[in-house]
């Protein structure tokens, strides 16, 4: 994807060594999913039908085929978009201005529960990179958890992890 909005921005990466780096990826998947495919079985059983096996088996052939295809194309240099650039170095620290706060989202569920983290995370993405005020941040980040919390917990009784402060409050 080519981002036209700056003629000076410099290029992170090109198109074909992300192609390659994404072709190997999938073929590695491929790999393993149509090794443990092949373990389960993959045939067609008589009387019963398709084997535990056999539609990842297939499938996975076939992403492994498509695969083949992409490295071999972008190896020999047959594609037309190979030399465009896939990412600058200005997209991609923006692409990090959201990738890092939602690793770091993730990692907190763990210690503080979804609940907690939840809100730290919106309420902080309002005044960080949406510029709310702090008031506003803080009832948002308070109430949409809130609404998760009754919707998920109360009325459809599937309960989500849940930290420290859930326990000394009883919920």
């Amino acid at each position: 994807m080519q981002d036209n909005s700056g003629a000076d921005e410099r290029p992170l990466v090109k198109n074909r060594p992300m192609d390659i780096f994404v072709a190997l990826l999938l073929l590695a998947g491929s790999a393993i999913v149509i090794y443990d495919a092949r373990r389960m079985g993959y045939g067609w059983v008589e009387g019963e039908g398709p084997a535990a096996g056999y539609f990842p088996f297939y499938i996975a052939l076939a992403l492994g085929f498509a695969s083949l295809v992409t490295l071999v194309k972008a190896l020999i240099g047959r594609t037309a978009d190979g030399d465009e650039v896939f990412v600058s170095v200005p997209a991609a620290l923006r692409v990090l201005t959201v990738l890092l706060p939602s690793i770091a989202f993730v990692a907190m569920i763990q210690f503080l529960g979804i609940y907690v983290a939840s809100t730290i995370f919106i309420a902080g993405f309002m005044v960080v990179i949406g510029g709310n005020s702090i008031l506003k941040s803080v009832l948002v980040g308070l109430c949409v958890p809130a609404v998760l919390f009754l919707m998920f917990e109360k009325w459809f009784l599937v309960p989500l992890p849940k930290g420290p402060l859930e326990a000394m409050l009883g919920l």
